[in-house]
């Protein structure tokens, strides 16, 4: 299962590089504002920036919501460096300019996809990862884990090499069921990716340890 970031913030995926299990980077327009980065040269810089923190994949979202936008600024930025993966929405000009950018070997993550038919028609277009968001259908009270399952077992029976990259995770626990279902790729923010780290009897277990360390060395 690959881990990657959702986050703009440098520092945050510095960390996550350092912890050495990250694979790649997704943000949007909400996570580069929410940093302060507004205006289309500060965005650009931007995911330069981050090409250079990480080995992996990068999402580089496009605004446009016409086929003829999506393909000029989708073009723009897979041009920035070869780990960028352009972002499309799942709406039908979307679906259009994945099939568009999977004809001429531009990688894609189509985004924004909350049903098994969202994610199918994207893998009919070649994408590369879909990125069903569960956190946001746990929100409306739908199972959000359920999707990935369902996802799962369509790409399975038809062999498509598209990518599930769940998204919108939230917390630790997402992760672990996401990796159970089969996800192929999870993106979520540093805490859920740490939290992995902890468990009680860890601490607990070195805490004695140690103590019984300095115990010999009296």
């Amino acid at each position: 299962m690959k881990f990657f970031i959702d986050t703009a913030n440098l520092n945050d995926i510095a960390e996550a590089q350092a912890l050495g299990v990250l694979d790649g980077v997704t943000t949007n327009p909400s996570l580069m504002a929410k940093e302060g980065i507004t205006g289309t040269d500060n965005i650009i810089a931007h995911y330069k920036k981050i090409c250079d923190l990480v080995e992996g994949d990068v999402s580089a979202e496009v605004i446009s919501t016409d086929f003829e936008g999506m393909v000029k600024e989708g073009e723009a930025l897979a041009a920035l460096h070869p780990q960028i993966v352009v972002k499309l929405p799942l709406i039908a000009d979307g679906i259009k300019a994945c099939k568009y950018f999977s004809d001429k070997g531009i990688r894609t993550n189509v985004t924004l996809v909350f049903s098994p038919g969202q994610a199918l028609l994207a893998a009919k277009a070649g994408a590369t990862y879909v990125s069903p968001f569960i956190g946001r259908l746990d929100d409306i009270s739908t199972d959000g884990l359920n999707l990935i399952s369902e996802i799962r077992l369509i790409y399975d029976n038809y062999g498509f090499q598209t990518q599930i990259l769940a998204a919108s995770v939230r917390h630790t626990m997402h992760i672990i069921d996401c990796a159970k279902l089969g996800s192929d790729v999870m993106t979520g923010p540093l805490s859920a990716i740490k939290g992995l780290l902890k468990h009680p009897l860890t601490d607990s277990g070195l805490a004695q340890f140690l103590a019984d360390y300095q115990k010999g060395n009296k």
